[in-house]
């Protein structure tokens, strides 16, 4: 669930739960605060860190939650798979993008992580206008090149299973809190 100790979610929660449960389906552990995300990014024991900045917006429902999701069916995946919300927790959000470094704000967008430093991003921009078998593709060859752990994220079996949230955010409720 989401954390509104500080800052207000820009939208209403059940709205966008199935997003949510979308990419926790395929193996992704949410974070919610600005610790949890430094705790999660800021490691230093070789391991790589998956974050996925989700968004209401079309191409996150259309092309990069299916996508990636299919590319974590891949033999070799991140050893760790986290995702912020953006417009839901709002710090944790700033603080996924203050450890990105010198990228603009994105979402949705993908990070790469290794002993807390990015070694790949994907932006909004190289999301939008692809299908999910372009962002399956591309980060299966990223997964191959500089990761390690064996995949896939969860049983093709469960995944075939995984429903896909297809709203469009201008039709996402505001948060009224």
């Amino acid at each position: 669930m989401f954390n509104v100790s500080s800052r207000p979610p820009m939208y209403d929660q059940d709205a966008v739960q199935p997003m949510r449960d979308e990419l926790v389906a395929v193996g992704f552990k949410e974070l919610l605060t600005s610790k949890e995300v430094e705790d999660a990014i800021k490691v230093n024991n070789e391991e790589t860190v998956f974050v996925m900045i989700n968004s209401v917006c079309g191409c996150a429902a259309g092309s990069a939650r299916p996508g990636i999701g299919l590319a974590l069916q891949n033999e070799i995946i991140p050893d760790r798979l986290y995702t912020v919300f953006a417009g839901q927790e709002r710090d944790a959000v700033d603080k996924t993008r203050e450890l990105v470094g010198n990228v603009p704000p994105s979402s949705p967008s993908f990070a790469l992580f290794k002993n807390g430093d990015l070694v790949h991003f994907m932006h909004r921009h190289e999301i939008e206008g692809n299908i999910p078998q372009f962002i399956s593709d591309y980060w299966r060859k990223i997964f191959n090149e500089k990761c390690t752990k064996q995949g896939p994220s969860i049983p093709t079996e469960h995944f075939e299973k995984v429903m896909h949230a297809k709203a469009c955010g201008s039709k996402i409720p505001l948060y009224q809190g």
